[in-house]
C-alpha cells in the first residue's frame, strides 16, 4: 500500500517520529491493517523535500480521541536510518548546510572494482567527503577502491577513488555495504563539490524522481 503525506511545516516531523523504536505516525481515514507492508512518500513543506519510507503498520487508531486523527504507526527498518538522519538535521536546521555533516539519503548507481571484477550497486547516501556503498560483499577496511557514480542530469559518472573507512556485513543486522572515504585530487573534488550541491538542491526542492529516492 502507498500513503502520500505532506508536512505543511517542517517541524510538524518532529509530531509524526518516535525516535524511541523508529516508528512514524500517518494520519488516514482507512488505516491499513497490523502487519501490512506500506510506502510513505512524504513531502516536507511546501515544495520540500521528498522521502520515501518503507515499514509495517505495528497499530492502528480507527477512531478519533480527544481531537487525535485516525491513522496508523509504522515502524522503519534499519535501512530507513539514514534518511531519518537527515530528516531530523533539516528540522533542526543549518545542519544541511555544512559540508561535512550533510549526507543525503539517495540511491545512485555506482560500478567499482570489487575483489572478483566490476560490480553494479547503487549508494545509500552521500556526501563531498565520503559515500556509504550497498554491497553484501563489501572490501576489507582500508582498502583503496576507484569507483564511478552516476549523478542525475549528468551524461557520464563521475571516477572516483577513495578508502574503505568501515565495513557493515549482513550479520549486523544492518544494511549491509561499505563507507568510503574519498581522496580527491583538485579538480575532482570541485566536479564533485558541485554534483553534490546540484543533487541536494533537487533532494530539498521535491524534483529528484522516485527511482533516487527508494
Amino acid at each position: 500500500m502507498r500513503i502520500s503525506v505532506t508536512l505543511e511545516d517542517k517541524g510538524e516531523w518532529v509530531q509524526l517520529f518516535n525516535p524511541r523504536n523508529s516508528t512514524i505516525f500517518v494520519p488516514i481515514d482507512a488505516p491499513p491493517a497490523i502487519g501490512e507492508k506500506v510506502r510513505v512518500d512524504l513531502i516536507v513543506g511546501r515544495g520540500g523535500p521528498k522521502v520515501i519510507f518503507r515499514g509495517m503498520v505495528i497499530a492502528r487508531r480507527l477512531q478519533g480521541e480527544a481531537n487525535l486523527p485516525k491513522g496508523c504507526s509504522i515502524a522503519l527498518g534499519n535501512d530507513e536510518r539514514e534518511k531519518i538522519n537527515y530528516l531530523n538535521g533539516y528540522v533542526r536546521g543549518g545542519l544541511l548546510n555544512l559540508r561535512e555533516t550533510r549526507r543525503i539519503p539517495v540511491h545512485l548507481k555506482v560500478t567499482y572494482g570489487g575483489l572478483r571484477g566490476p560490480v553494479e550497486t547503487h549508494t545509500r547516501d552521500i556526501n563531498d567527503e565520503g559515500v556509504f556503498i550497498i554491497s553484501e560483499d563489501p572490501l576489507p577496511e582500508e582498502s583503496e577502491i576507484h569507483l564511478f557514480i552516476s549523478f542525475p542530469g549528468r551524461a557520464d559518472p563521475i571516477s572516483l577513488t577513495g578508502i574503505v573507512a568501515h565495513t557493515v556485513v549482513v550479520e549486523d543486522e544492518d544494511i549491509p555495504g561499505m563507507g568510503v572515504r574519498f581522496t580527491l585530487r583538485p579538480d575532482t573534488a570541485t566536479e564533485l563539490g558541485t554534483a553534490v550541491d546540484a543533487l541536494e538542491k533537487a533532494f530539498l526542492s521535491g524534483k529528484l524522481p522516485d527511482q533516487y529516492l527508494v
